[in-house]
């Protein structure tokens, strides 16, 4: 079998609502971090910490939320977003989407942090898998229709492609924001790799070619 095969190798279909199983881990690790408050800092990707033995980190950085809303818009976006996309995917191939390119947008963060000497930065938040799962949904739904503010249509590709641009101008012009534009980024472009390597599916033409 060649690496293309090998990578393109279908996982056995089946639908399980791997998005709600998500969702749910992600409330239950909320939970868990309000009556053990030391937990979100267990789980939070701070590069000082994995490098002194926290491993687990560029992994469970994911589950946590700093606050309730934070909370609330991410899972309200992969509940939105993520369910069609395991729809068309099927539940393992979705989860193992999700899962890796949210462990790629955290190790990828870790990196820059290492570089630039940001021992301190606390990470976290599912925001780098979703901005993965939006890219998806955009990909493989490229003609659906997204209401933005809940009044707004814009097809899916608009969507998208205009987030990115405000998370690399925000990444260029607002250094001190508390948000993980990088992580956001680094999400989208694990998942154009994904599914253009796995899918073998060219996203730039799902979401640019269309009209």
């Amino acid at each position: 079998m060649t690496i293309g095969k090998a990578l393109r190798r279908p996982l056995r279909p089946g639908y399980f609502n791997a998005t709600l199983w998500i969702i749910a881990v992600n409330v239950l690790c909320f939970a868990a971090a309000l009556v053990f408050p030391r937990l979100k800092a267990y789980m939070a990707l701070n590069p000082a910490l994995t490098l002194s033995g926290f491993v687990w980190q560029p992994f469970t950085y994911m589950f946590a939320h700093s606050d309730l809303t934070h909370l609330a818009v991410n899972m309200l976006g992969l509940f939105m977003f993520g369910t069609q996309v395991e729809r068309a995917l099927g539940s393992r191939e979705f989860l193992l989407y999700y899962i890796l390119t949210g462990l790629l947008a955290g190790l990828f963060s870790l990196v820059v942090y290492i570089v630039t000497g940001s021992w301190y930065v606390m990470l976290l938040g599912a925001s780098g898998a979703l901005f993965a799962v939006m890219l998806a949904f955009a990909v493989l739904y490229p003609d659906a229709r997204v209401f933005l503010w809940g009044v707004l249509p814009l097809r899916a590709p608009v969507m998208v492609l205009g987030y990115t641009a405000i998370e690399i101008a925000s990444q260029l012009f607002s250094f001190k924001t508390s948000v993980a534009h990088l992580t956001h980024l680094a999400g989208f472009g694990f998942g154009w790799l994904y599914i253009a390597v796995r899918l073998g599916v060219n996203p730039a033409k799902r979401l640019i070619g269309r009209r």
